[in-house]
């Protein structure tokens, strides 16, 4: 798990070849004209889902991992109060793995609570298990997925 702000993004170039572009991507849209939902960028390999709606409590937050993608998590408004646990810790599943979504959840709580504000994100690799739209208010924010 990385988190960091956009600014400094350039730093993480070379953990991925996808990263330079989802980066590029960020950097250089109207991320504020974005409607909710999916927007292309390199068809599966590379695309963006917006989403803008109310945080849920701790407690109702369930941590998920992903085989397939890693997420790029960018906060634009509101504090996304991330759960974080490493997968390998992770012993209570609550379901299978959904490999048409490329989603499984947990029921583990999550080790860390990370308050990421407008302008930074948390990079979820596949052996993170995360809990994202976590905390009071809404939260409006971009997740990248960049295809492992």
């Amino acid at each position: 798990m990385i988190l960091d702000t956009l600014a400094r993004a350039d730093r993480y170039l070379a953990l991925h070849p996808g990263f330079a572009r989802a980066f590029a991507f960020l950097r250089g849209t109207d991320l504020d004209a974005l409607a909710p939902g999916r927007h292309p960028i390199d068809g599966d390999a590379l695309f963006a889902i917006v989403e803008h709606c109310e945080a849920r409590p701790r407690d109702d937050a369930k941590l998920e991992c992903h085989r397939r993608y890693i997420d790029i998590q960018l906060v634009l408004e509101g504090v996304d109060e991330m759960g974080w646990r490493p997968l390998a810790d992770c012993s209570d599943p609550a379901t299978e793995h959904d490999a048409a979504r490329d989603i499984r959840f947990f029921n583990d709580a999550p080790a860390a609570w990370v308050a990421t504000p407008p302008g930074a994100f948390c990079v979820f690799f596949p052996d993170d298990a995360h809990a994202p739209l976590t905390g009071t208010g809404r939260i409006r924010k971009i997740v990248v997925k960049v295809a492992v």
